[in-house]
């Protein structure tokens, strides 16, 4: 099932044509704690006239989890949902991955729309059909391709936001960049996301959507060319899940330490962008030293993403276990470390490898070298 991409100026509007365009017998509303607050009031007036009953659950990635999908599930028998019964996701890509995964898996499957209100869950986490949960320490551990009937993505949700989870979406736009054209990645390493024109974003939004959207339509379980969409993932997971390991938490510089945990995030973890944007240094050094990059770009991007998310501080001694993380990412065949390169920007090498020594230098790059 083809899902559908609106760029919405009208919220309730859209809302309202999608719920009624999408085979439903009762609606239920999932949302976390935070978007309750500050998302669903925008909206309440069109689910009230539906009579949806609310699901909410807790916020940040630490309960994407198997006992949060249960509860899910719990909530949606216990509201008498059928297989003909829509679920409305409104949130981040918390509750996008989690509530997709619930309705591909609820009697076998049942309708969902997808309205994400974080940047992040816009370009990234809400489009493309990708579902699931963490399971055993590792992210989107188990899952699912699903995709929803309606993707509305609409930026009034934005001014819910802090900074630093605009820059946390930002990093997936800046790989959209990447793998696109020239010139959205130079509009994207000069626009000012720490004080951002929400219309000129909203343009941009569009743009990145339309990247990751045609990729997809042409490979949408990842066999081949959708693998570019993970440009920067293999370092970034990594980075990511070591975050969650650490008594303290990933320290970054001290300068924009609030940035990076914001209220939305774990206490002790680094949001998911911040940890992709590190990981684009560490995968264009990669491509830089196997497949040609040009240094001028890379160190251009680095500059842009020293300046806006700062620096993670880890040490030589962590990099085995940096290592042993990479090597439990999804793209991977037996032990082999699988990346996607770039020979330019939009010059794609997928299925490309490299050594732990070269691996040890990227994240030496990370550390020290931008």
């Amino acid at each position: 099932m083809q899902q559908r991409v609106i760029i919405s100026q009208d919220i309730e509007h859209d809302l309202a044509q999608a719920i009624a365009e999408t085979e439903n017998d009762r609606v239920f509303v999932l949302t976390d704690d935070i978007t309750q607050e500050c998302c669903l009031p925008k909206v309440a007036v069109l689910f009230a006239k539906h009579n949806a009953t609310t699901i909410t659950i807790r916020h940040d990635d630490t309960n994407k989890t198997l006992a949060t999908l249960a509860d899910v599930w719990t909530a949606l028998q216990r509201g008498g949902a059928t297989r003909h019964s829509l679920l409305v996701n409104l949130g981040g890509g918390m509750v996008t991955d989690l509530g997709g995964f619930a309705a591909a898996t609820f009697k076998r499957g049942i309708n969902f729309i997808n309205i994400p209100t974080t940047l992040l869950a816009m370009v990234d986490a809400a489009v493309g059909g990708k579902t699931g949960i963490n399971f055993g320490g590792l992210k989107n551990e188990v899952g699912a391709f699903a995709n929803a009937r309606y993707v509305i993505v609409n930026t009034c949700f934005l001014d819910t936001l802090d900074t630093a989870n605009l820059c946390s979406g930002y990093a997936e736009m800046l790989k959209h960049s990447l793998i696109s054209n020239a010139q959205m990645w130079a509009e994207h390493v000069n626009f000012d996301i720490l004080q951002p024109d929400l219309a000129e974003l909203q343009r941009m939004v569009a743009a990145s959507i339309a990247v990751k959207e045609h990729i997809v339509a042409d490979d949408p379980h990842e066999h081949g060319i959708r693998k570019a969409l993970n440009f920067g993932h293999t370092i970034g997971h990594a980075l990511e899940e070591f975050s969650m390991q650490q008594p303290g938490g990933a320290v970054v510089s001290a300068r924009l330490l609030p940035l990076a945990r914001a209220r939305t995030a774990p206490k002790n973890t680094l949001l998911h962008g911040y940890a992709v944007a590190f990981g684009l240094i560490g995968e264009l050094y990669i491509s830089a030293r196997k497949a040609g990059f040009p240094t001028a770009r890379l160190h251009q991007t680095a500059r842009f993403i020293r300046e806006n998310y700062g620096a993670m501080a880890f040490t030589c001694d962590d990099y085995p276990t940096l290592l042993n993380l990479m090597r439990h990412d999804k793209k991977n065949t037996s032990d082999t470390i699988n990346f996607t390169l770039l020979h330019d920007i939009g010059d794609i090498r997928i299925n490309q490898t490299a050594t732990d020594e070269e691996i040890r230098e990227a994240l030496d790059f990370i550390r020290e070298g931008y």
